[in-house]
């Protein structure tokens, strides 16, 4: 039943019929993605991966079929879908879904990138399937969640290969029959453990280029005539009872009150275009910390902001006695701006909910561990004015003035906020000074619809994390839909 709706309406959807609004963001989630996996391609996991393609066929790229692996040259289609799956989702900046609890661009982007370039399909086509990639991740997402993470299962990895596999479906016009049974290969395939994401390790961009790549394999298999079960999502042996049996005991319970449980569930969750719903991210961390961070920056300007209302008469005299000493007075205004003392500190709380609490690492070991510590994240937050990847990396972890920092940090779970998810992700957060105490709280973090970016600030994080990109090339995507995928990376690569 489940894999038949979602195939009804992915092989049904047309570009005439999906709103505006649904295509203008999913050129803002492209050129997130564009951005994030240029800059991501450069990271240590990716080039191990392509060392790793290398090393089992020195034949990458075929002569008909030149798949863009972004940053780093051209590779057939499953490759180039597995490498920038993995470049997209290294940096933790990828765009997500706090309901569905995934991140859909890092794995629909790459399968269609792939496809649309081996077969030379245009910017319209390309853009339905990534509207139908990103409903079928959301739609399953929110049908298996929060149990399915619950788990221990990593959504982007799991969900993600059904969203792959759907994207390239539509891509190959593939019947009912046929993406059925993409969807039924899709779910015998999923995989990805969270423990890879805990224990810092690369596992957690593998789930996405494996996602990818399954997708992707699933589809043309489905396509020559490979068979896939058709109730692979909800059947007794299926993908929601053995991966996350508490939502199909929940469905099982609902459906003994209202036979049409699932079909209403269904009717009312597809159609709905969710990538209005998907977040962008402003820092290179787990969302789970997002909010914290807000919430410590938000006191960070205050603490700012009263250091100098406090000091504007001392420093009006200042300037009234040197009024014809104007490099004095810039110099007096530029070190008033930077007022905030560390050292005033003397405690950090951190209450959240339970999931951003267990972020509680004071020790990672790695870059990957790094991107997981909310302890860490706040640090960095407390002594840096910005969260560049430069800046992070330039940081002497070992250094007393971090260390020093990162003991007065304290986080515990607050029940209150638990009970708030999933459908906010709050966190309150206070500093405790010589001064006195200054609090805040953030319900939802930056990027989210309620709280949203611009297109001007995803533009901005394309720049911060690309300097030397040529942001010209970007233009084109304004009018996506009358270009041919090939012409346009031809241009993006170049």
């Amino acid at each position: 039943m489940i894999t038949e709706k979602l195939s009804k309406f992915t092989i049904n959807l047309k570009y005439e019929n999906i709103p505006k609004i649904a295509i203008e963001k999913a050129k803002i989630c492209f050129l997130d993605f564009l951005g994030v996996t240029n800059r991501g391609s450069y990271q240590e996991a990716s080039q191990i991966a392509i060392k790793s393609l290398k090393q089992l066929d020195p034949f990458l790229a075929t002569d008909n079929q030149r798949c863009s692996i972004i940053g780093n040259g051209y590779s057939n289609i499953t490759n180039a879908g597995f490498v920038n799956g993995i470049s997209a989702h290294s940096l933790e900046l990828d765009d997500g879904h706090r309901i569905a609890q995934l991140h859909p661009g890092s794995v629909v982007f790459p399968a269609a990138l792939a496809i649309c370039e081996a077969n030379n399909l245009k910017g319209k086509e390309f853009l339905e399937s990534i509207i139908c990639g990103y409903e079928i991740a959301i739609v399953l997402g929110k049908l298996a969640n929060p149990h399915h993470r619950n788990q221990g299962f990593h959504s982007t990895g799991t969900i993600g290969t059904f969203a792959s596999g759907i994207t390239v479906a539509k891509l190959l016009k593939l019947d009912l029959n046929q993406t059925i049974a993409t969807l039924g290969l899709c779910g015998t395939q999923s995989s990805g453990l969270l423990e890879s994401d805990h224990g810092g390790t690369m596992g957690k961009q593998l789930h996405s280029g494996k996602a990818v790549s399954n997708g992707i394999l699933s589809a043309y298999l489905a396509k020559n005539g490979f068979t896939g079960v058709e109730s692979i999502i909800e059947g007794d042996e299926g993908f929601l009872k053995a991966m996350a049996p508490m939502s199909s005991d929940e469905i099982s319970k609902e459906l003994i009150n209202n036979k049409n449980y699932l079909k209403n569930f269904l009717d009312n969750e597809i159609g709905k275009f969710h990538i209005n719903d998907v977040y962008f991210k402003k820092y290179p961390f787990c969302r789970h910390l997002h909010s914290s961070i807000d919430s410590i920056l938000a006191i960070k300007r205050k603490m700012i902001t009263e250091d100098n209302n406090h000091d504007f008469n001392k420093r009006r005299r200042i300037m009234e006695d040197n009024n014809h000493d104007f490099n004095k007075r810039r110099r007096i205004m530029e070190d008033n701006n930077h007022d905030f003392k560390e050292e005033s500190i003397e405690k950090i709380m951190i209450e959240t909910y339970k999931i951003a609490s267990n972020h509680d690492n004071f020790s990672p070991k790695n870059k990957e561990d790094l991107k997981q510590s909310l302890p860490y994240a706040i640090a960095i937050a407390i002594l840096c004015d910005d969260f560049n990847l430069e800046t992070i990396d330039n940081i002497d972890f070992n250094s007393y003035e971090f260390r020093n920092i990162l003991n007065k940090i304290v986080i515990k779970e607050n029940k209150e906020l638990s009970d708030l998810t999933p459908n906010y992700r709050p966190s309150k957060s206070s500093i405790k000074t010589s001064k006195g105490i200054y609090k805040d709280f953030v319900k939802l973090p930056q990027g989210e619809r309620e709280n949203p970016f611009s297109k001007e600030d995803i533009l901005n994080k394309f720049k911060s994390l690309n300097p030397d990109f040529d942001l010209n090339k970007l233009k084109f995507i304004k009018n996506l839909e009358f270009l041919s995928i090939i012409d346009f990376m031809k241009i993006f690569n170049q």
